[in-house]
């Protein structure tokens, strides 16, 4: 297949409806995003039902208004890309039908795409991936360490057993009285923290590269709950520093022993945290003194967006593996099982 196809994609996922067309798997034409946080924000988290309604109403005038910016008649786009799974099922179906209309309609064909292979392709928009290589996948519902032996092929060689970083980041925000998302105050006010309040770091079992945040959660509750009972409001700065450090520590360490051990030539850090400028800092410094190609899209690419989406979409399209138009939302799409044939 030609590697110059044009892809409109869609992403309604989670609590962004978005639409962006990419030439080539690495040209951005177009990539509009309209979040939902400020509508989610009033009860703390994504509220799923909310979530799919706001996608009903959104979809079709960010598909028009994603044509229009990319400034190309529909007759010139080659596929239709469209976020398959994981996520809300009410989400993703918003997403999917809207997509099979567009492709049934045009004659073209479907690409059924995994959103975390999508954020792991995100790095390929702006930079040159090399293989074997390893992925760090961080965000509010996924924490996992990522194989690649070749383009498209993954395997998962770790993963959280309770909670994932952004879900982590999410509810000691909360405890600390911070609105949702709770990731960038807790980013922020680490950054600037003068002091820290040592918390503890999950390891698991020596040769494990899984994860695990609910006890550092748990001791981040028990360091408030003292405060409360001595009559003295908590250090919110020392506890997120003290937070941010503990999950900063083992993300680090593992990638870079998953590196190590995989004989990987790059590490690539994808998903909505990696956003956070403290995990960014640290993973390059670390990467720079053991001489690990470190690689990170922009901010405007690491949270939810359509453009990642038409990133892996390439990856099918090149092979000709496209989706039946009897394609459903599976909200526990295995990534592995998304990898292409060859």
């Amino acid at each position: 297949m030609t590697t110059n196809e044009i892809i409109l994609a869609v992403e309604t996922s989670c609590d962004e409806t978005s639409v962006a067309i990419v030439r080539g798997g690495r040209d951005i034409l177009t990539n509009l995003v309209s979040s939902q946080i400020e509508t989610h924000e009033m009860f703390g988290g994504v509220v799923p039902e909310i979530a799919s309604r706001k996608h009903v109403e959104t979809i079709t005038v960010i598909m028009e208004q994603a044509v229009q910016a990319a400034g190309i008649p529909l007759a010139d786009l080659s596929a239709i890309a469209v976020t398959q799974g994981p996520g809300l099922v009410g989400s993703l179906l918003v997403g999917i039908v809207a997509a099979k209309t567009l492709a049934m309609a045009l004659d073209l064909p479907l690409i059924g795409t995994h959103h975390i292979a999508g954020h792991i392709y995100a790095n390929a928009l702006v930079h040159e991936i090399t293989y074997p290589a390893v992925a760090l996948v961080v965000s509010g519902g996924h924490t996992e360490l990522v194989t690649l032996e070749r383009e498209g092929a993954f395997r998962i060689i770790g993963r959280t057993r309770d909670d994932a970083v952004g879900e982590a980041y999410d509810k000691v925000a909360r405890a600390l009285h911070f609105p949702y998302p709770g990731g960038p105050h807790i980013d922020r006010l680490a950054l600037d923290a003068d002091d820290e309040i040592e918390l503890p770091r999950a390891w698991l079992e020596p040769d494990s590269f899984d994860f695990s945040f609910s006890g550092l959660k748990s001791a981040v509750l028990a360091a408030i709950n003292q405060s409360k009972m001595r009559g003295e409001p908590p250090m919110r700065a020392a506890l997120a520093r003290g937070f941010q450090a503990s999950v900063i520590n083992v993300l680090t360490e593992k990638a870079l022993r998953a590196v190590r051990e995989c004989g990987a030539k790059q590490l690539l850090l994808c998903g909505g945290v990696a956003a956070n400028r403290g995990l960014r800092a640290a993973l390059a410094a670390r990467c720079e003194a053991e001489g690990v190609p470190l690689l990170v899209p922009p901010l405007s690419l690491c949270t939810d967006n359509a453009a990642m989406i038409a990133a892996a979409a390439h990856l099918k399209w090149k092979r000709g593996e496209f989706t039946p138009l009897d394609m459903k939302a599976e909200p526990m799409l295995s990534l592995e099982d998304w990898s292409v044939k060859d």
